[in-house]
């Protein structure tokens, strides 16, 4: 397939990523309440979520997701259930500035899992993969070579879309430095966590 025939597909999945959403909520709460290198690698986690929605497609297994649509509601509560006790986290412990360092350390696999859990739990990765990415794309045509290309073009796709919040959010935690500004950012993160987290239960 030419470039020019993913096109549809970039510009309509950067869209979809754009629109503000529970992952891009989750996203910025992470990245307020634990600095850009946690935040950086949720935001890897929630790529490889798009990855496996976009793995479900191309295969067909659409019609298996939604047989065992089960599995996602309790995958979206598990999701949700996360974000709420991040929510209360932040709200009552927060960030202590002795700490910030300590932080911003390099949790991986958690920050990795939890962005990777919310994607999965996503009304809108759900409908966006399972419903409007076979009508930018011929599926059909799709073999290991095209999907590889897929899934790089995804990986920009959001990076681009994603990075740009996690920096900003970034540093405006690091600006914040003085208790009444700190207990505001907690606030803050806390009600973007508890607002995804009620974004996936509404739509579940």
């Amino acid at each position: 397939m030419s470039l020019t025939a993913y096109l549809p597909f970039a510009i309509a999945l950067g869209i979809a990523a754009a629109i503000p959403g529970p992952g891009i909520a989750a996203l910025v709460g992470k990245a307020l309440g634990s600095g850009f290198r946690p935040a950086g690698f949720f935001l890897i986690g929630l790529m490889f979520g798009d990855i496996t929605f976009l793995t479900l497609a191309v295969l067909g297994l659409a019609v298996v997701a939604k047989t065992f649509s089960g599995v996602f509601l309790v995958i979206k509560l598990a999701g949700a259930a996360y974000l709420v006790w991040l929510a209360w986290h932040f709200w009552h412990a927060g960030i202590d500035p002795a700490k910030i360092d300590n932080q911003s350390g390099s949790r991986f696999w958690p920050s990795f899992l939890s962005g990777y859990f919310i994607t999965l739990g996503n009304p809108k990765a759900i409908i966006f993969y399972m419903a409007l990415l076979p009508t930018v794309v011929d599926l059909n045509a799709v073999g290991l070579v095209e999907f590889a290309e897929l899934a790089v073009i995804a990986v920009i796709v959001l990076a681009i879309v994603g990075l740009p919040y996690v920096a900003l959010a970034s540093k405006a935690r690091s600006f914040l430095t003085n208790p009444r500004a700190l207990k505001g950012l907690n606030r803050g993160a806390a009600a973007a966590m508890a607002g995804a987290a009620a974004y996936i239960v509404a739509k579940g």
